[in-house]
């Protein structure tokens, strides 16, 4: 494999692109092209495949576009074909969303190239109908463009190029047999195209095995951080961290902001939660039909709603550059989960605000999380009641006296103007407006008690003595599991034969016909992990996970059971303590 050369050889921004494509992207307000799109235009022999990767919100979707042009305009849409020339393979509903509608404004002006794609939790027949129309780009997910190759209603024969967008995400949901399908029914002589943020060892195996002499296209340097994002880390306690949430929302103010919880009972929760306190909030997971899931990311991007609360999984995919903030909640499980996240914000040269709330037994863990994805996070502590007041009335002060000089003033307001001061100390009048509009507020500020940072002298996080660190704080309390409706089980497969929590998730979803959104808290130690699966999906998790697993014949998952020489004595939590914060 070969690297593309440096996008600085590339004389004029708009050189290598062609005519249509550029006259789309001019008039889509394009003046330059980012780091990796100039790195695609430049590649060499364009008949090669490409493994291109680059920060998030790079603006790898054009990449990709820039990629394909060259054979969609040599065959110009040739209506001959049986099916697509180009297929697209995304993890999630909404990345394919996002990437039909890009490719779509940026092949507007091929003739007879148009766009399409299929999703699971839409309509199979109407799915039928379109693909009936032979869309020469279609982007799907891969269990949905499996459905359709088994029905006959989808032909690929012709397809001259297979792009897998976000490998690592469809590896780490289970993904492989479906790729391998895909893989196996698309021609040989085809082009494979990768993309991704990071290319782990599973995906350049698989890469590997179905691209012949890639170029390595590269945007920004592997595992480079994004400095357009500042990261931030609190100490919290679980008690805590709602009032240190709606004291983060506050000082956001209106501006968008995306929240990272780890379950999606938790989305709705919070949700409604802040719902009720007067913020804009909505939740976004995967248990939300299509057309909700549509109408939440709608009013997220247009503004009515400004507070996102999303689950991993939901939030794959979503573009919206005007994202100043994210609060992720729960920690993530490891720093590719933390790097997705982190990269909803600072999109597009915005500066953007990444912030982590742990407890304080977590705050190594968390550390080692920054250093592992690159990022140099500083830790302060929680914004106070009266430090968030403060910073509220600055603000209102600043609006006030923008509007005070903007305003243009009728004769009736300003009669009643002059009764409000007649008489009185003007500072005063104008103290009380202050304070009658600050109650409009959403809700007041909340204390919230400083948590002890585990730190030494020299201001790193100081190490727990443990010798099994745990990932305990992946939801909302490591505390009574089955009070949240789940079932522990227990796998014998540990940190010292491999298991992190991505490979571990990975291998229960398939080995029990689960999703993700499934499996709560997982907790690895050295030789065995336990984990929690929703009781709804218990059962047949455990009827699945008992069948002799052809890739690990020795390993085994079975319920957890305490061991009745020293079982493990947790206090009666309620219903609010059980969620920590909320």
């Amino acid at each position: 494999m070969q690297s593309a050369p440096h996008p600085s050889t590339t004389p004029e921004p708009f050189a290598a692109v062609p005519t249509p494509l550029r006259e789309a992207m001019v008039e889509r307000g394009f003046t330059e092209l980012t780091a990796v799109q100039l790195a695609v235009s430049a590649a060499v022999e364009p008949a090669r495949d490409l493994r291109i990767s680059s920060q998030t919100g790079s603006g790898k979707t054009v990449a990709l576009g820039l990629a394909l042009a060259p054979a969609l305009l040599s065959r110009d849409g040739a209506r001959d074909r049986p099916g697509p020339s180009a297929v697209v393979v995304v993890p999630t509903r909404e990345l394919a969303a996002q990437v039909t509608a890009e490719l779509s404004w940026l092949f507007g002006r091929i003739r007879d190239v148009t766009v399409d794609c299929v999703t699971g939790g839409t309509h199979v027949g109407q799915e039928r109908r379109r693909l009936a129309r032979r869309p020469a780009v279609l982007v799907g997910t891969p269990g949905r463009l499996v459905d359709h190759l088994g029905s006959g209603a989808l032909s690929v024969s012709g397809v001259g190029q297979l792009v897998l967008d976000e490998a690592d995400q469809m590896l780490d949901m289970g993904f492989r047999d479906e790729l391998e399908a895909i893989l196996a029914a698309v021609p040989v002589d085809r082009r494979t195209h990768m993309l991704s943020a990071t290319f782990p060892p599973g995906v350049r195996e698989l890469a590997d095995r179905f691209q012949v002499d890639p170029v390595h296209v590269e945007g920004t340097r592997l595992g480079a951080a994004n400095t357009d994002i500042a990261h931030l880390g609190h100490v919290v306690r679980p008690n805590d961290r709602y009032a240190a949430l709606v004291n983060l929302l506050l000082l956001a103010g209106d501006d968008r902001t995306l929240v990272f919880v780890a379950k999606r009972s938790d989305a709705a929760e919070l949700a409604e939660r802040l719902a009720g306190e007067g913020f804009a909030a909505m939740p976004l997971s995967g248990e939300l039909a299509q057309a909700q899931r549509t109408r939440t990311l709608a009013a997220f991007r247009s503004g009515v709603t400004r507070v996102l609360i999303a689950t991993d999984v939901a939030a794959r995919g979503l573009d919206v550059p005007e994202v100043s903030t994210v609060i992720q909640v729960d920690m993530p499980m490891d720093s590719e989960v933390y790097t997705h996240r982190s990269g909803r914000t600072g999109r597009a040269g915005r500066k953007g605000h990444s912030i982590l709330l742990c407890s304080p037994n977590a705050q190594r863990r968390a550390q080692r999380i920054f250093d592992q994805a690159g990022v140099a996070a500083t830790w302060r502590s929680v914004p106070s009641a009266r430090s968030v007041q403060d910073a509220l009335t600055a603000r209102a002060l600043v609006r006030s006296q923008q509007r005070i000089d903007a305003a243009q003033c009728s004769d009736a307001e300003l009669a009643s103007a002059r009764v409000l001061l007649d008489g009185r100390d003007p500072a005063r009048v104008v103290a009380a407006l202050l304070a009658d509009r600050g109650a409009q507020g959403a809700c007041k500020p909340r204390d919230v008690a400083q948590a002890p940072e585990r730190s030494g002298p020299s201001g790193a996080p100081r190490p727990r003595k443990s010798r099994d660190p745990r990932p305990t704080d992946r939801g909302f309390t490591d505390r009574a599991f089955t009070d949240r409706g789940f079932t522990r089980f227990r796998v014998n497969w540990g940190s010292r034969a491999g298991a992190n929590p991505r490979r571990l998730l990975a291998a229960l979803c398939r080995r029990g016909g689960i999703s993700s959104q499934e499996i709560g808290a997982i907790e690895i130690a050295d030789w065995s992990s336990t984990f929690d699966v929703s009781n709804a999906a218990a059962n047949e998790f455990e009827r699945c996970a008992a069948k002799p697993d052809s890739r690990d014949p020795n390993q085994r998952i079975e319920r957890f059971r305490e061991r009745a020489s020293g079982p493990r004595r947790r206090a009666p939590v309620s219903r609010q303590q059980s969620h920590g914060s909320f």
